[in-house]
């Protein structure tokens, strides 16, 4: 009630086009979402995480309290990362949250100590929150505020249309291979998707 929107400026719609089509939008942010899907891909459920806590050792109460501790780190910094990709740019916190993704995902395939995972979990809310808004708002600087809906529709689409087969695999190399083989794989192509975001997607208007 005591919100006011402001209307965006009307323009012509052409009826014959769909408005949920992705046409109308430009190559970077086609580009940007064919990242994501990349990164999505290594990008398994966190209760692999889970798994790989229990699998080391660590009991429910002890992964709970790292649980709480990953939370905490995720709430305090999500703020500031916002902060610094307004005065940075959104593609240099996402290169520097993928980059730390990577390494995280790599010292979880590495580990065999129990007392390793709690650091590891520390980072991973680091991770969290340098990435979870900075890529939207990444999203809301690609596209016309008369789209803007229409493009986080299609972002989250093919996000959550990927986090499914991601799962699957992680769980199949689980399975067939190692405890540490859906942890590799996440890193190796989150490393591929931050040199794909660097080297192919501009920054700017």
């Amino acid at each position: 009630w005591l919100v006011k929107e402001k209307r965006p400026q009307e323009r012509p719609v052409d009826p014959s086009r769909p408005l949920s089509a992705p046409a109308g939008f430009s190559l970077r942010f086609k580009i940007f979402l064919g990242v994501m899907v990349l990164f999505t891909l290594g990008n398994s459920s966190d209760a692999f995480l889970i798994l790989r806590a229990q699998n080391l050792g660590l009991s429910v109460f002890q992964i709970l309290l790292i649980l709480v501790f990953f939370n905490m780190v995720y709430a305090a910094l999500s703020g500031p990362a916002g902060v610094l990709s307004d005065r940075w740019g959104r593609k240099t916190v996402m290169i520097g949250g993928w980059t730390l993704y990577a390494l995280i995902y790599l010292g979880f395939a590495l580990v065999s100590s129990p007392w390793m995972v709690g650091g590891l979990f520390v980072l991973y809310g680091l991770y969290y929150g340098a990435t979870e808004g900075v890529a939207r708002a990444f999203v809301a600087d690609m596209v016309g505020a008369e789209r803007r809906g229409t493009a986080y529709g299609l972002f989250n689409t093919a996000v959550g249309i990927t986090a499914l087969p991601s799962s699957v695999i992680a769980g199949w190399l689980w399975q067939a291979v190692a405890p540490s083989a859906p942890f590799y794989l996440g890193a190796a192509l989150a490393g591929l998707a931050m040199l794909a975001l660097w080297l192919l997607v501009k920054e700017g208007a």
